[in-house]
Parts: structure tokens; C-alpha cells; sequence
């Protein structure tokens, strides 16, 4: 990694360290819903064997959650930068693409990081208050194995960016986190559901990133819950994160034309 990359990095990350919305969907609005969600499984009947509000199936569905939001200010800056003249004459600099590519995956890896911490931490801390035990093992694994999603998200952000301008790339992504938190099982058992609705659900990548957080913070690493819905994350994360960078590449030659 040069010094281009990582200097473009830290523009990167400093201008979204000044938009006070990156605070507020990327650090406060995952929090808030898992605390609200765990007050609504508190009111739930125990006879009513509803499970996906509790805190250890909640934390890891919140995690994914949260990681849409980063996927959506992928997208915004991207666009952003393309709409005023600041990539124009970047793109005239010696600078390579992958340098730019990179530039803006960087940082938003490491605020999906920070922010599946945050949000393990504050889960943590919940299961110790509603008296479920945790196992910090699981929390610990589960900020490794959702970086895979993150990417994917981070890739989808990248994808959207390059091909949407500064208005249209917001509501597409808004799309997506209706979308994802539907039929990714964020909010409900898709997979008790059934029917078409998880038919569905198992053509996206996005119901396989849930399972693979959920599975290690209960710690369960068996084939259908943990091996092979890794696997698809992974190969989605690098189908999107391909195609991001050759969109971006493409558009970077047509802007230079």
C-alpha cells in the first residue's frame, strides 16, 4: 500500500468524520434499535417462544444491519466526489485506481469494524442487564467473520457511487437496507417462515450474512449454519468488490476521455 492510497484514505475518512449523519446511521441508529428491539422482547410472553429479539440473535442481525448504512455512505461519497471536480482533477494526477479504489474501501472497512465493536460491546453489556449470558469468544470471532459482509456492503456502496450521481445513489441504497433487513432475517426468522419469502431470501447473499453472525456469537460452527453460508458471503463480497472496481475503473477512463 503507497502513500497515495493511504493519503486519500485519510481524506476519506476525515470528511466523513465531519458529516455528523455518519455519527448518527453509522454509531447511534444500530444501538438505539438493538436497545428499543430488546425492550420489545422484554414484553414478549415467554409461551410465545419468540427468539429473534433475543439479545444474542438481535446482536448479530443489528451488526448487518449497521453495515448497510456503511454501504449507503460508500455510495454517497463516491458520488459525491464524482459530481464536483475533485476526482476530475485527481484522475488527471499520477494516481492509479486502485489507489481511488482503495482510498474509499479503506476507511469504510474500518468504520464497519469500529462499529460491529461498538455494537458487540453494547450487546455485551445488555445480555448482563436482562440477565441472557454472552460468550465474549463468540463476540470476539463475530468482528472477524462479519468483515467478509462489510465487504460486500463496502463493494455495493462502491458499485452504486460509480454508476449514480449524488441524488439517486442515497435512495437506491435506501432500497437496499429495506431490502437487506427483510429478506436478510434482521428482524425475523426468515428461515421459520419458509414459503416464497425464504425462497427468496436464499437467492440474496444478504440472509447468509446474518446466519454467519448469529452462528458465532452462539458459537455454532456447523456446516448449514456457519461453513457454507461463509463461503457465499465471501464469494458475493468478491464478485461485488470485482465489479465495483472495474465500474470505477471504466468510468474513471470515460471521465479522462
Amino acid at each position: 500500500m503507497n502513500n497515495k492510497t493511504i493519503s486519500f484514505a485519510k481524506r476519506n475518512l476525515l470528511e466523513m468524520s465531519r458529516d455528523p449523519l455518519s455519527y448518527i446511521f453509522c454509531v447511534a441508529f444500530p444501538l438505539v434499535m438493538l436497545v428499543i428491539m430488546t425492550l420489545v422482547n422484554q414484553g414478549i410472553p415467554k409461551e410465545a417462544g419468540q427468539t429473534v429479539f433475543r439479545i444474542d440473535n438481535l446482536a448479530g442481525g443489528v451488526v448487518i444491519f449497521g453495515q448497510t448504512f456503511v454501504m449507503l455512505f460508500t455510495a454517497l461519497s463516491v458520488a459525491t466526489d464524482r459530481s464536483g471536480s475533485f476526482l476530475t482533477r485527481l484522475f488527471a494526477s499520477p494516481m492509479k485506481s486502485r489507489n481511488f479504489t482503495n482510498g474509499y474501501i479503506l476507511p469504510m472497512l474500518l468504520i464497519a469494524v469500529v462499529q460491529s465493536v461498538l455494537t458487540y460491546v453494547a450487546a455485551f453489556v445488555i445480555s448482563l442487564i436482562v440477565g441472557y449470558s454472552l460468550n465474549p469468544l463468540g463476540l470476539l470471532l463475530g468482528v472477524v467473520t462479519t468483515i467478509p459482509s462489510a465487504v460486500m456492503f463496502i463493494a455495493v456502496g462502491l458499485i452504486f457511487g460509480t454508476i449514480c450521481n449524488e441524488k439517486a445513489a442515497p435512495g437506491i441504497c435506501s432500497v437496499i437496507i429495506s431490502l437487506g433487513s427483510f429478506i436478510g432475517g434482521i428482524w425475523f426468522d426468515a428461515e421459520k417462515t419458509g414459503g416464497v419469502l425464504y425462497n427468496i431470501a436464499k437467492c440474496t447473499p444478504f440472509i447468509y450474512c446474518t446466519k454467519v453472525s448469529r452462528s458465532t456469537i452462539s458459537m455454532e460452527f456447523g456446516l448449514e449454519q456457519f461453513v457454507i453460508p461463509l463461503i457465499v458471503v465471501i464469494c458475493s463480497a468478491a464478485a461485488l468488490m470485482i465489479l465495483g472496481v472495474v465500474l470505477f475503473r471504466r468510468k474513471m477512463k470515460a471521465d479522462l476521455s
